[in-house]
């Protein structure tokens, strides 16, 4: 099975369910990586706080690095479910 191929999101009830829940956790972590760079922007303005600021940035990048990782992470679940289905015909073929 190849990643990242709309097909695969849409085996089965379970492949769609696993699909949605990893699309929520990516909307929140983007939602958390766009606040967290907002916070550490507004920190930045007050010299008090820019160490602050500074860890808010650096969370943030690791939120973005997150993203990606669940992604594959997402491909990689949905390719171990495969389409059992036709899976003998398809080993048949070769």
């Amino acid at each position: 099975m190849k990643f990242f191929r709309h097909e695969n999101r849409e085996n089965s009830h379970r492949s769609r369910r696993i699909y949605a829940l990893f699309e929520i956790a990516y909307t929140m972590v983007d939602f958390a990586a766009a606040a967290t760079f907002i916070v550490g922007s507004v920190l930045f303005f007050f010299q008090d706080l820019q160490t602050a600021g500074t860890w808010f940035f650096l969370v943030g990048s690791i939120l973005f690095a997150v993203k990606p990782t669940l992604r594959m992470a997402r491909e990689l679940k949905l390719a171990s479910m495969g389409d059992t289905e036709d899976l003998a015909e398809r080993l048949k073929d070769h």
